[in-house]
């Protein structure tokens, strides 16, 4: 089975970092793209940053702090966060998309806590 573990969470003082790992594996299919999500309380999940062959894309509240990046042949995905504000606090989950098929994974996801 297909299974994505994130780590890397945490609690973080404003203004601090933290960098997030998606370790992918059962992995059998061409990946189309990996990404990162987050979910708040009372929110809707939103995507906070992708990265594929096509290329990167990034929300517009995180751009400019977050960075990206990908270990291809070992189907991981890394996000660095900088520059951390409370607002960021959510799950993060990690989420691939199947280049044939289209569908979509999804890990379990990990607690990031900003204080002020």
């Amino acid at each position: 089975q297909v299974q994505l573990v994130e780590s890397g969470g945490g609690l973080v003082q404003a203004g601090g970092s933290l960098r997030l790992s998606c370790a992918a594996s059962g992995i059998t299919f061409r990946i189309d793209v990996m990404g990162w999500f987050r979910q708040a309380p009372g929110k809707q999940r939103e995507l906070v940053a992708s990265i594929g062959s096509v290329g990167t894309q990034y929300a517009d509240f995180v751009k400019g702090r977050f960075t990206i990046s990908r270990a291809t042949a070992r189907n991981t995905v890394y996000l660095q966060m900088n520059s951390l504000k409370p607002e960021d606090t959510a799950v993060y989950y990690c989420n691939v998309r199947g280049a044939s098929s289209g569908d979509m994974y999804w890990g379990q996801g990990t607690q990031v806590t900003v204080s002020s």
